[in-house]
């Protein structure tokens, strides 16, 4: 009594689909865009290119992180506020501090009555700087004077607070990670 041969290519295939279906699946997934990672940051990163050598700026400060914001020509409400923010940002760094500096950047125009209020260090902005930055918004630079994170105005008092916490709460994260600066 022979017992029926069974055939080898039933398995085979089964085998080969399992190890394939996944990478197929994946490779669908992925160039249909129907995956967005889990970005923890909430500000906006930047191109990697944009740096103070691309910007026709030297680095006021090398080898140290840095907070950026451009003084506009007139400081209204939501300046001064902006103001208030990195001056609590940066205090809310704690034992961290002396790792970042807030540098204001000044235009020709800006207004400096502004600044009477709280203590800040000065750099002069190069045009393209200005350029980029004419929208009131805060940026964060690395030690090796790359343009990390932008955070872009908002309206409100509450909703620069909460802005003002992401920033810390980015800058912390990336102060972890760096080794440099």
């Amino acid at each position: 009594m022979t017992s029926p041969k069974k055939s080898g290519a039933k398995p085979l295939i089964i085998l080969v689909l399992v190890f394939l279906l996944p990478i197929v699946a994946a490779k669908i997934i992925l160039s249909l865009n129907l995956y967005h990672g889990g970005a923890t940051n909430k500000g906006e990163l930047l191109s990697p290119e944009i740096n103070y050598a691309s910007l026709a700026m030297e680095n006021p400060r090398p080898r140290e992180w840095q907070l950026l914001y451009l003084l506009p020509s007139d400081c209204d409400a939501l300046c001064l506020d902006r103001l208030y923010i990195l001056k609590q940002s940066h205090v809310a760094l704690g034992r961290e501090q002396n790792r970042v500096h807030t540098l204001i950047l000044l235009a020709e125009n800006s207004d400096i009555s502004a600044l009477t209020l709280h203590s800040f260090e000065t750099v002069k902005a190069s045009i393209p700087m200005i350029d980029m930055l004419n929208d009131q918004q805060m940026i964060i630079v690395d030690p090796l004077g790359s343009l990390v994170m932008r955070y872009p105005k908002v309206a409100g008092r509450a909703k620069q607070i909460l802005q003002g916490k992401s920033l810390v709460s980015d800058l912390r994260k990336m102060l972890k990670l760096s080794r440099v600066g």
